[in-house]
């Protein structure tokens, strides 16, 4: 199995690199070229976000070419790395990384169905065969926060069926919560972590909304947003524990910013695919639609950054994903789990591909460099 990624033809694409004796730098992706464009005018990612027109600005810059995609993804892939050459980096930095979950009626349901079974992936198939048509088809139209979604509630906890999952799911405060700290996201390439005491976890693809100080989307990528469903389902407040470890969130391979031919009419009917290879032979291909998503991609925004919660440098914004896999993979009932080496791809043609590998999160690369580090690095090279 061989990792992989891969650009649109068009478009304002921006990147992240680690260029040895020098540190993070900004390039430019221009016609399956890496373009440095870091300058003294906007040297990080949350900078260019800033602008007017990030697009524009982007498009304008001048600078050197490190080498094709496809040979900086080659030294990016975290097993063949060579420490003498550029890499690729998650393409965020000073942005806050957030989440927003439940925002699919199929993963909401099978939300309800982790909270139901404690975390166990036995209990789960009786659960689902249980309650997920009794629910799943009553939700499927219904806008979250309308006085229809009240009336369903209400119906729901008459049948003892309520769910603090469905609370966010239809009703009026969607859920948000942070991922992942600033700078600590892995880029194309790299390694993904599980918890090595989750026993049932799994991928979630997803768009991922990018987002300035003002509360202007301005662009957007792919994530990870990888889940331990057993940590989750055992307990809500054990939330932190199941989605921010080591290396438990990836973001790439570009941010894409808006411009004449890209806006946020294309992220609403985006499809999203996804391909899981094992090394065992497993193979399992899903794609999402972001047309069924249950909360417009504003309101998401919206609902994260506004007059009572501020981001001074932006955030990036994972709008949540509707893949919650059911598929035996080992025991029967036992549903799907990560194997260590799958092979993760994230993909979306107007984006590109996203792939990582699957490690545990001790095995992967610990986060060493934080906001501290790059302020001292771009300080070095005299930027800021």
């Amino acid at each position: 199995m061989n990792l992989n990624i891969s650009s649109p033809e068009s478009g304002a694409l921006l990147a992240r690199i680690e260029k040895p004796g020098a540190g993070p730098c900004l390039a430019a992706i221009r016609n399956g070229a890496v373009v440095d464009v870091t300058s003294k005018s906007a040297p990080t990612c949350r900078d260019i976000c800033e602008l007017p027109d990030p697009s524009d600005f982007l498009n304008g810059l001048e600078g050197k070419r490190i080498g094709t995609v496809e040979e900086v993804f080659a030294n990016s892939v975290e097993s063949d790395a060579k420490p003498d050459g550029p890499r690729f980096l998650s393409p965020c930095d000073l942005q806050a990384i957030k989440a927003c979950g439940v925002t699919f009626v199929g993963s909401m349901i099978e939300r309800v169905i982790e909270e139901r079974a404690e975390g166990d992936p036995g209990a789960a198939k009786e659960i689902r065969s249980r309650i997920g048509s009794k629910v799943g088809m009553r939700l499927d139209s219904i806008v979250p926060g309308s006085e229809e979604a009240g009336k369903i509630k209400q119906v729901l906890v008459e049948e003892g069926l309520w769910s603090q999952y469905l609370e966010v799911g239809i009703g009026p405060y969607a859920e948000v919560f942070t991922k992942s700290a600033p700078l600590s996201s892995v880029g194309p390439g790299a390694r993904i972590g599980l918890h090595p005491d989750s026993r049932w976890n799994n991928p979630e693809p997803e768009l991922v909304l990018i987002i300035n100080s003002a509360g202007k989307i301005v662009g957007a990528t792919l994530g990870n947003d990888v889940n331990l469903r057993d940590f989750e389902g055992r307990s809500a407040l054990l939330l932190g524990r199941a989605k921010d470890n080591n290396a438990s969130c990836a973001l790439g391979p570009f941010i894409r910013f808006f411009d004449a031919g890209f806006d946020i009419g294309a992220l609403r009917t985006m499809k999203i695919d996804m391909l899981i290879e094992g090394p065992d032979g497993f193979r399992l291909e899903e794609r999402s639609n972001m047309s069924e998503i249950s909360r417009d991609l504003l309101d998401l925004a919206g609902q994260a950054l506004n007059e009572n919660h501020a981001y001074p440098d932006g955030l990036a914004l994972f709008c949540g994903t509707p893949f919650a896999p059911v598929e035996d993979r080992a025991a029967p009932g036992g549903g799907f789990t990560h194997h260590i080496g799958d092979v993760v791809t994230i993909s979306a043609p107007e984006i590109g591909a996203l792939s990582n590998s699957v490690a545990l999160c001790k095995d992967c690369q610990r986060w060493n460099f934080a906001a501290s580090h790059l302020m001292r690095s771009l300080a070095r090279r005299h930027l800021i």
